[in-house]
């Protein structure tokens, strides 16, 4: 390092010496753009990430709710069919061992 000092007292460097420092800065610019872009990048694909989980959750919870929906109708048709089932009403039924013969027998004709 050839530095030389000026009267004001600070330091004098070399031609050599402040090109090499020129391209330190000129590399350590580039290197920090590249680093603010993949940094971009990054925060763009998660932000697409995250539009696709909302999108996705959305969906989901419309699913939710005709299942819902779906199984309230059938839990209604259930009920309605259980006040004019014969086979609940049958007196058949509450033998231990069920036969064929037993079920048939409580079916209208």
């Amino acid at each position: 390092m050839h530095c030389f000092m000026a009267r004001d007292g600070h330091k004098e460097h070399s031609p050599e010496e402040d090109d090499r420092k020129i391209r330190r800065r000129e590399k350590n610019r580039v290197a920090a753009q590249r680093s603010r872009k993949k940094q971009t990048q990054k925060a763009d694909k998660l932000h697409e990430e995250y539009e696709c989980l909302e999108q996705e959750n959305t969906s989901l919870k419309r699913e939710i709710g005709k299942l819902t929906d779906e199984m309230k109708h059938l839990s209604d048709v259930l009920k309605d069919h259980e006040k004019i089932c014969p086979l609940l009403h049958c007196s058949m039924n509450f033998v231990t061992i069920p036969r064929p013969d037993a079920l048939t027998s409580c079916l209208p004709r």
